[in-house]
């Protein structure tokens, strides 16, 4: 019989045709993501995972501003068509969660051991990448559609300045979500057997 937990792991898909409306209330979202953010695990409980929900006009800023910052850098006009449309798919959800880790914790930790220190930035990768699935794991649990994005690296000074976070905290990923509009196609599996093995 299979765990309760693999059942929901098997809802978590990437949704990219999202719409407006929630299945739940804004507050219920929100306190899942509160509970995730509290109880996901991190290396030496440092709880450096940060997020950040945005709905209507800060959601459609944040992909106005990606847009943006993508257009610029394309020449060909048909890529640079399909990406906006992309980006348009995003914008059309019911709004985003903005992953973070806060790096002064980070660099705190490294100080403190530095017998450890060049792990703490991989450790603190493995940690925002269990929030973020758990967040994404419970919002299919809530019948919420989502997909997670990355485009950190060309927002985040303009990001943490409009919204006025901390300089301290890295962006990591963004998730949109919002309604289903239409569901995850099937996808393959590699035989189990070439990705687990028991030795005893």
């Amino acid at each position: 019989m299979e765990h309760t937990i693999i059942n929901s792991m098997k809802k978590r898909r990437t949704i990219y045709n999202l719409g407006k409306e929630l299945p739940v209330m804004r507050s219920t979202l929100e306190e899942a993501v509160r509970g995730v953010i509290k109880y996901a695990p991190s290396a030496f409980n440092s709880q450096t995972s940060r997020a950040v929900i945005l709905y209507d006009d800060k959601h459609d800023w944040l992909w106005d501003l990606i847009r943006s910052k993508l257009v610029v850098m394309i020449d060909d006009p048909d890529q640079k068509k399909q990406t906006e449309e992309k980006i348009a798919g995003f914008k059309a959800a019911s709004g985003t969660i903005l992953f973070f880790e806060e790096m002064a914790t980070i660099r705190s930790l490294q100080e403190q051991m530095p017998l450890y220190s060049e792990n703490f930035t991989l450790w603190s990768h493995h940690g925002t990448g269990m929030a973020q699935f758990s967040v994404w794991t419970v919002l299919a649990e809530l019948g919420v559609g989502a997909s997670l994005q990355h485009y950190g690296n060309l927002i985040e000074e303009e990001l943490l300045a409009h919204f006025n976070l901390p300089s301290s905290w890295s962006l990591v990923a963004q998730m949109p979500f919002g309604s289903i509009k239409q569901e995850a196609g099937d996808k393959d599996f590699l035989p189990t057997e070439e990705r687990v093995r028991v030795i005893s």
